[in-house]
């Protein structure tokens, strides 16, 4: 166990690890956060903030030095950077990152699993765009097969000639075939050192153009009858993983049952309605997994919760907002808002 007054290292400077460093401190630890950008949002609210590149190995050994435990928020960070880290332990380890980081590898590593997957097939030329038209068909999704969140890296080919407008450059990419489905949800757990693993309420999703805008609890039943078969297979890679931490698991209610789309081998968007909503949140757990402590409760701390992200807007009605006593609003502190950009979120609780 990591006593309270240590200090957790977070890789990645944004708003995930802005809340995580909230949780960390309810519970009495420092953070110091690593970060290549100048404006680091979660920087604001920690004891410590390095500033350097993920190529700066000495940064990242000094910024190691300085920690009892490392975690990331943000799962682009580059899997050979974490060599600088040394023995610190990192936790989600680094093989859940890589998988996570590639399309290609997460889905084939589902499928192994016995998971159901969209159809799908490597993308590294044009002639392997071909072959998997033919193959899986259109509709279909083309996208990147590393980064790429929140729509971007992504074109939909609804007709195989609309494949002929898209100009490779040479990034590896996946074809996924188009999933009919009825709505999307998520599977949140929290895996804990010894393998002890809880789950919270699956929140029903609606995205617009990529983005995630809005996840309610609890989820319709079409939905609610499907999250014990995906929770089996979410437990299923988080132990094939040996995972420690939180992590989101997006998925598809189908007719034919739960279609895993993909992970995040992190706290996730869908997760923000449990700081208010459930009796113990995803931030806080996820510091109590890393930190060797025992996991929280999960359960529902209200009737029904909705969480509404607040995307790309310069300036809402704040007063509006918090005049329902219901509404808790977070705002992430960054400077400029610019179209898709996450501002901040609102959680409802119906007691």
């Amino acid at each position: 166990m990591i006593p309270p007054g240590e200090t957790i290292g977070i890789l990645g400077g944004g708003q995930l690890g802005r809340m995580l460093a909230v949780a960390a401190a309810r519970l009495g630890y420092r953070c110091h956060v690593f970060a290549p950008e100048a404006d680091s949002i979660a920087a604001e609210v920690c004891a410590a903030h390095t500033r350097a590149p993920w190529t700066d190995t000495q940064a990242l050994a000094a910024f190691a030095a300085d920690c009892a435990v490392v975690t990331y928020e943000w799962e682009n960070v580059p899997v050979g950077s974490l060599k600088a880290l040394g023995g610190v332990p990192l936790y989600p380890g680094a093989h859940a990152l890589e998988v996570a980081q590639d399309r290609l590898s997460e889905k084939q590593f589902v499928t192994q699993l016995g998971g159901r997957t969209a159809p799908f097939m490597a993308v590294d030329t044009p002639e392997d765009l071909d072959e998997a038209l033919t193959v899986i068909g259109s509709p279909g999704i083309l996208k990147t097969r590393r980064e790429g969140y929140d729509g971007k890296g992504q074109y939909r080919i609804m007709y195989d000639h609309e494949a002929e407008g898209i100009a490779l450059t040479g990034q590896a990419m996946i074809f996924e075939g188009f999933v009919h489905f009825s709505a999307e949800f998520s599977v949140i757990l929290a895996r804990a050192q010894d393998g002890t693993c809880v789950f919270w309420d699956s929140a029903e999703n609606v995205h617009e153009h990529g983005i995630l805008t809005r996840s309610t609890v609890p989820a319709s039943a079409a939905v609610q009858a499907q999250v014990a078969e995906a929770r089996a297979l979410a437990k299923q890679v988080a132990d094939a993983l040996g995972y420690v931490g939180v992590a989101a698991f997006e998925f598809f209610a189908t007719e034919d049952g739960p279609v895993f789309n993909e992970m995040a081998p992190r706290v996730h968007n869908s997760g923000h309605w449990t700081i208010e909503g459930a009796l113990t949140s995803q931030f806080e757990n996820h510091i109590r997994a890393i930190c060797g402590l025992p996991l929280g409760d999960t359960r529902l701390a209200a009737t029904a919760v909705e969480m509404r992200n607040i995307v790309g807007e310069a300036a809402e009605d704040w007063s509006g907002i918090l005049s329902d006593p219901a509404n808790h609003l977070h705002l992430y502190g960054k400077a400029a808002a610019r179209p898709g950009r996450k501002m901040g979120h609102v959680t409802r609780l119906v007691l």
